[in-house]
C-alpha cells in the first residue's frame, strides 16, 4: 500500500500529500469565506438595502430567511456534481463547483438595492444566493474525498480534517475583512458601497483557488474504480435505491454540527449586535476569538478520531453539545464580555470537536462508486434540517419564549445526532 507524508509524494496519483492537503483546504477555505460573508451581510446590511423600509425585526427574518434558500439549494448541488464526481472524476467537478460559488458571490457585490430597482432587488440576492448553495453543495463532498482518497492507512480523519480546516480559516478572512472596513470607513460609506469590497474581492481568491486545483491528479481510489469498471450509470439513484440507510443517519449525525454552528455564528452575532447591545467591530472581535478555538480543536479531533475510534469521540462530543445547551442562557444571557467570551469559546471548541472528524465519518459508509454522491447528500440534506433555519429558530425563540430555549433546541439536536452515531457503525460494517 502507498503511504504519504507531509513532504513525499504519492505514486498512485502523482499528487504530493502537500498539493493533496492544500488543495483540499484551500476550496473550502474560499467556499466558507463566500458563506460567511454573505451570513454576516444577512445580518448587518441587507436587512437595510433589500427589503422594504419598515419593521426591523421582519426585515432581519425575511434576510434570514434568503440566508436559508443556499442549504435548500445545497442537496440539488450534491446530487448533480455529485454525479459528475463519482462518473468523470472528482478533480473536474471540484472546479466546476467552485467556478458556481465564486461567480456567485462576485454577482452580490454589484447587485442594484431595493432603493433602485424594488422587489428586483431581493429576487436577485435570492438567486446569487442559490447559486452559492448549488456550488458549495458540490464543493464539500469532492475536498473530504480528495483529502481521504489520498491519506495512508491510519490517517484518514488526519487527512480529512483539511478540508474541514477551511471553515475557521474562512471564518477568520471574513470576519477580518468586515473589521478593516469598519475601521477604516464610517457607516455611511459602509452601508453605500463599503459592504461590496468583500463579494468582488473573493474573485481573486477564486482565480488562486483554481490555480492550485488544476495542478492536482485524479485519486487513487477513483482511477482504480474506474480501471475496474465499477462506476454506476446513475450515483444518486444508485445510492438511495442501495444505501438509504447510510444516508438517513449521516443526515442525522449531521445535525448538531450545524445547528451549533450557526447559532454560534449569525444568531450569536444577530443577538448580540440587536439584544445584548455590542456594536457590530465589538461582537465580531469576540468571535474571532471563539474561531480561533475552532480552528485549534480541528486538528485534536481528528488525532483523537484516528486514535481511539471515530464512533466514540462523536458520541462523546455529542453529549457534550448537549450539556453545553444548558450553559447557553446562563453565560450568553448574561451579557457581560467574560460570559459572552465564555460562551463563544467552549461553543467553537466544541464546534471544532464534531467538525473535525464528520467528512471522514459521512464519506466512510460509501463505496467509491457513490462516495462522492453519498456524502455530499448526507452533508447537505443535514444542513437543511440543521443549518437553514438555524438563526431564523433561534431568533425565534429567543424573542418569543427566551435565550435558554435555543439551548433547548440544541440539546434536541445533540440527541438525534447521538442516537444516529449509535448506529451508524453498523452501517459502516
Amino acid at each position: 500500500m502507498t503511504t504519504a507524508t507531509a513532504t513525499n509524494p504519492v505514486p498512485a496519483s502523482g499528487n504530493s500529500a502537500r498539493r493533496v492537503l492544500a488543495a483540499s483546504m484551500i476550496g473550502t477555505t474560499i467556499e466558507f469565506f463566500d458563506f460567511y460573508i454573505y451570513a454576516t451581510a444577512a445580518v448587518i446590511v441587507f436587512p437595510h438595502l433589500f427589503f422594504p423600509a419598515g419593521d426591523e425585526a421582519s426585515a432581519l427574518l425575511q434576510s434570514l430567511a434568503t440566508f436559508a434558500i443556499a442549504f435548500f439549494a445545497r442537496p440539488i448541488g450534491a446530487a448533480f456534481f455529485g454525479h459528475f464526481g463519482d462518473k468523470i472524476g472528482r478533480k473536474a467537478t471540484l472546479v466546476a463547483a467552485l467556478l458556481t460559488m465564486g461567480i456567485s458571490t462576485v454577482l452580490i457585490g454589484v447587485l442594484p438595492t431595493y432603493a433602485q430597482i424594488g422587489v428586483w432587488a431581493p429576487l436577485l440576492l435570492a438567486l446569487c444566493r442559490l447559486g452559492q448553495g448549488l456550488g458549495l453543495g458540490g464543493e464539500w463532498g469532492g475536498a473530504v474525498l480528495l483529502a481521504t482518497e489520498n491519506a495512508p492507512e491510519g490517517k484518514r480523519a488526519w487527512y480529512g480534517m483539511f478540508p474541514q480546516l477551511g471553515a475557521p480559516v474562512g471564518f477568520f478572512f471574513a470576519t477580518t475583512i468586515f473589521l478593516v472596513l469598519a475601521h477604516f470607513m464610517g457607516d455611511e460609506a459602509f452601508m453605500s458601497w463599503g459592504w461590496r469590497i468583500p463579494f468582488l474581492a473573493s474573485a481573486l481568491l477564486v482565480i488562486f483557488g483554481l490555480f492550485i486545483r488544476l495542478k492536482i491528479s485524479e485519486t487513487p481510489e477513483f482511477a482504480k474504480a474506474v480501471e475496474k469498471a465499477e462506476r454506476v450509470e446513475v450515483p444518486f439513484v444508485t445510492v438511495f435505491k442501495d444505501h438509504k440507510l447510510s444516508l438517513l443517519l449521516g443526515t442525522m449525525a449531521a445535525l448538531a454540527t450545524f445547528v451549533l454552528f450557526y447559532i454560534m455564528t449569525v444568531f450569536s452575532l444577530s443577538w448580540g449586535t440587536n439584544a445584548l447591545g455590542y456594536s457590530r467591530e465589538e461582537f465580531l472581535i469576540l468571535q474571532m476569538v471563539g474561531v480561533c478555538f475552532f480552528g485549534l480543536f480541528i486538528p485534536i479531533s481528528a488525532v483523537l478520531a484516528d486514535r481511539f475510534g471515530m464512533r466514540r469521540v462523536m458520541v462523546g462530543v455529542s453529549i457534550s453539545i448537549a450539556i453545553f445547551g444548558l450553559l447557553l442562557g446562563p453565560l450568553f444571557g448574561s451579557g457581560n464580555v467574560v460570559g459572552v467570551l465564555g460562551f463563544l469559546c467552549i461553543g467553537f471548541a466544541l464546534m471544532g470537536m464534531t467538525y473535525g472528524p464528520l467528512g471522514t465519518a459521512l464519506a466512510a459508509p460509501f463505496p467509491t462508486a457513490v462516495r462522492y454522491t453519498g456524502a455530499s447528500l448526507t452533508f447537505n440534506l443535514g444542513g437543511i434540517f440543521g443549518a437553514s433555519l438555524a438563526p431564523y429558530v433561534a431568533t425565534y425563540l429567543a424573542g418569543t419564549y427566551g435565550l435558554h430555549t435555543v439551548g433547548f433546541y440544541m440539546i434536541l439536536a445533540a440527541l438525534v445526532t447521538l442516537v444516529a452515531f449509535g448506529l451508524i457503525r453498523q452501517t459502516s460494517e
